[in-house]
This record gives structure tokens, sequence and C-alpha cells, in this order.
């Protein structure tokens, strides 16, 4: 059994669920954030028991500074990198794979995002930029991609629908997972051998923009539809941002996680 695990961002949405799943005995988890512990929440949906878990050291460092990752990787066995944000995935990635490297760490486990060499945004091009210097690292590695998690996708589909007139962008679909499905295929994959690119795990249901507004509560206002221009136009019409028939599907529903933030 793999006996120290790093997990970057593990205070983070994703992390404090992956945390949780990873711990077994005689396993050493480490979890790296900008703030160290994260005090308890426990009113919060979106906190899980990762402030419950025993023997758990947490390192203060910062991915895309550079900061505290040596001490951090120091006696890795696997690095599970969650960490990232709207900016500076790339640099995050270079940075904790160099440390990877001189630590002479076993496996090197990145988080990415479906269609990250394929959509024509600047976040989805930093994933895959971020893939190539995994592959490139030198340490064993899997990369996992993931559809974003329902919490982002009510979070879009919410701020437009506060707005008097509702914009809805024809041809864009979304298959938004659970998070929890996403944090368990990762916490299998920190204890198994480095792979590679795995297969791709999307949620359950392929839903519209429009569905997907008009399943939020209280949501009664006019729409306006048009189509998206240009290039990221024929990207969401052409289905760049979803699975291909060899993905793998969660089972967390958008019904479900509706019913559970408003629990």
């Amino acid at each position: 059994m793999t006996n120290t695990i790093l997990v970057t961002g593990g205070t983070g949405e994703l992390g404090r669920h992956v945390v949780p799943l990873l711990a077994a005995p005689g396993r050493h988890l480490r979890v790296l954030s900008r703030h160290g512990r994260p005090a308890p929440d426990p009113g919060s949906l979106s906190a899980s028991p990762v402030e419950r878990v025993e023997r758990v050291e947490y390192v203060v460092g910062d991915t895309v500074a550079g900061t505290g990752l040596a001490d951090a990787v120091t006696g890795a066995d696997v690095v599970l990198h969650l960490a990232g944000g709207p900016k500076g995935d790339d640099v995050g990635t270079q940075h904790v794979a160099e440390a990877a490297r001189a630590a002479g760490v076993g496996h090197l486990i990145l988080i990415s995002v479906i269609g990250a060499d394929r959509m024509p945004i600047g976040y989805f091009r930093r994933k895959a930029a971020s893939e190539r210097i995994v592959a490139a690292s030198g340490v064993p590695w899997t990369v996992l991609r993931a559809t974003q998690f329902h919490s982002f996708a009510r979070t879009m589909a919410g701020g437009m629908a506060r707005l008097p007139i509702v914009p809805v962008m024809r041809d864009v679909r979304v298959e938004s997972v659970a998070v929890e499905d996403v944090a368990q295929r990762l916490a299998e994959l920190a204890g198994q051998p480095p792979q590679g690119r795995v297969a791709d795990l999307a949620g359950p249901q392929v839903r519209t923009l429009e569905e997907l507004i008009l399943t939020l509560p209280g949501r009664a206002h006019p729409q306006l539809r048009f189509g998206l221009p240009g290039a990221l136009g024929r990207a969401y019409r052409n289905g760049e941002n979803l699975a291909g028939p060899g993905a793998d599907r969660g089972t967390g529903t958008w019904e479900e996680y509706l019913g559970a933030v408003a629990a």
C-alpha cells in the first residue's frame, strides 16, 4: 500500500471529498494549501469529513508561487495534484512536477477537464498545457479528465437566471458530474500504479443550458436565445466540451444535487 500521499488543493471543493477517501491504516496523508488546516465548518453543504480525518498533516504552500513544495513532497510516494483556479494552472503544475521529480515521487496524478485540447477557452488551454507538463515531467503519471461539477453548472445557470431577461446560449450543452464521483475515482487511482491518461469521467446526463436554467426554482423571467459566434460557438455546437463514447459515467444526477442544495 502507498504510505504517504500528498494532496495539493486538499482543502478545496474536490480535495475535501478526496482526502477522507484516502484514509487507510498505515497511510500518511499530507495536505498542501495556501492557508493550512481549514476551520471546521460542519454546517456547510460543501464541507466533507476532511476535518475529522485523523493523522492528516497540513502544509502551507502555494503551487503557483512555488512556495512550500520542496518540504511538502519530501517522502511522498504519490502526489495528487488538485490545486487549481482560473489562472496559473500550468505554472502551478510545472512547479509541482519539478518538485516531484526532484524528490523522487513515484506517481503524479493530475485532475484535468474534458475538452482540454479542444475548447478555445483559456482555462481549458492551461489544463492541456498542464497535461503536457506532467507527461514530460519524468515522473510516472496518471491524468484523469472530468467534466465540470454540478456546483459550477448551478453557478453558471443561476447567474444568468437572476437577470431580468435571461440570456440563453443556444447549442451549449453540459454533462456536469457529482464531485463525489470524481473524488471516488481519484482515490482509486491513488492506490493503483501510474496509468497515463485514463478514461474520462462525465456526468450521467447531457443537458442544454436552457434546461438547467428551467430546473432552478423560481426562475420565470423571459429569455433571449442567441448563438455564440466564432470558434467558441463552433466548439459548443460540435460538443467539444462533452465526453466521447469511451468515457466513464458518474451516478450522481443534477436533480439529486439540487435536492441536496435545497435540503
